[in-house]
């Protein structure tokens, strides 16, 4: 199959990657001009991935790996095209977060309470006249360096933080969101939706976004995930918050990976927020889980057809590996790990390769090296019956991988 693989910042990438492996026939368009340099010698790779409509075709499929492409998807599947991703709506509930807490009440999930402000002054002077712990966000992918949970009761951290932001952010300080913290276990609940109806078993995953453990170390985008599959459509957190959302998901035409993120307690869950598109690094596990090709299934999720998706058993997890300047992007070329070869202790089989899922690097004369300066290398997966047996596994390969600085 000839599949069109469009990628913001390589997100999605190493799914790119994976599908040709497979044995399609698979095209990467790269946006981002600080990504377009990787999985060189790994993907065939393209320019304009428009000039490339007329070679995959109505019988191909088109794979678009994040948000902001909402509305170019809806226009080709007007015009016949299958194509997986997301849909304009799904950009407007994840990339708005108060959009997406409207659709949730609307569908009858209760929010956790928010309010989202123009400017730095406006916010503070809603954290002084409502004391308490909030926790900070801000709309859209802007760097998870402005996140932050509040610790303090008087709010006095988040403020800070805002005074810090806009000393150094002005320009892109603008839709600001303060969120009412809620003591619990952050946990998410996702399921693919093919505009009609849900697509294979339900997702149920917990992030890890501190760069420590112990919940130590700056918030980063994501250092790894715990993930399991549940086949029972009354699972109760299913039930109580992803189920509701269908409705607009049907309205709205959404085909792809939907989650809702939430702070779960002992006798309620909170949505926090909707994640419409390909998770990262969520979609490198779902690599690991699935068993069926992911050809086929993003095919039929994208045709608006049922799948049976086969799965594997168990507890996924999946570990980033990164480099400086991972979290933080320095200016100075001496903490750039570009060009830097990737080892390995032994020969890795056929079968410990495929727990590796490749960021920002390329191969050359059969060997991988570093083709980017942010420090996101590569993540690892592994999968047992306990989460313990999944780390294990995980970090056994971990430790066979050198990745100099």
């Amino acid at each position: 199959m000839n599949i069109l693989f469009v990628s913001r910042d390589l997100a999605g990438g190493d799914l790119a990657y994976r599908l040709k492996k497979e044995g399609n026939n698979v095209r990467l368009f790269i946006e981002s001009a600080n990504q377009k340099q990787n999985l060189e010698g790994m993907v065939e790779k393209t320019d304009d991935w428009k000039k490339e409509l007329e070679w995959v075709g109505k019988e191909g499929l088109i794979i678009f790996d994040d948000t902001g492409y909402g509305k170019i998807q809806d226009e080709l599947r007007k015009e016949g095209y299958s194509v997986v991703g997301g849909s304009l709506g799904g950009d407007k509930i994840e990339d708005f977060r108060h959009c997406g807490q409207k659709v949730m009440s609307f569908c009858g999930i209760e929010t956790v309470h928010s309010s989202t402000f123009s400017g730095v002054k406006e916010a503070i002077k809603f954290i002084r006249e409502h004391k308490g712990p909030w926790v900070l966000k801000q709309n859209g992918h802007v760097g998870k360096s402005f996140n932050y949970v509040g610790q303090m009761e008087n709010g006095e951290d988040v403020i800070e933080v805002l005074r810090n932001y806009n000393r150094n952010n002005k320009k892109s300080c603008s839709l600001i969101e303060l969120q009412k913290k809620i003591e619990g276990i952050e946990i998410g609940v996702g399921r693919y939706f093919n505009g009609k109806d849900w697509v294979g078993p339900i997702e149920i995953n917990i992030e890890h976004k501190n760069l420590c453990d112990g919940d130590l170390g700056p918030k980063t985008w994501e250092m790894g995930t715990l993930m399991w599959y549940d086949n029972n459509n009354k699972n109760k957190l299913f039930q109580e918050t992803l189920a509701k959302l269908k409705p607009y998901l049907q309205k709205i035409d959404f085909r792809g990976d939907a989650e809702i993120n939430c702070i779960v307690s002992k006798n309620k869950a909170y949505p926090l927020e909707v994640t419409a598109r390909f998770g990262w690094p969520a979609t490198h596990l779902q690599e690991e889980i699935h068993l069926s090709p992911w050809g086929e299934f993003l095919k039929a999720v994208a045709d608006g057809n049922k799948y049976d998706l086969k799965y594997k058993k168990g507890y996924g997890i999946v570990v980033l590996l990164a480099t400086p300047p991972f979290p933080y992007s320095f200016k100075s070329r001496k903490y750039y790990p570009e060009g830097i070869d990737i080892f390995f202790k032994e020969e890795l089989s056929k079968e410990e390769m495929k727990h590796i899922h490749f960021e920002e690097i390329s191969k050359w004369k059969g060997k991988f090296y570093i083709t980017s300066k942010s420090g996101f290398i590569m993540h690892i997966s592994g999968i047992g019956k306990s989460a313990k047996e999944a780390r294990n596994k995980t970090y056994n390969l971990i430790d066979k991988i050198i990745i100099p600085k």
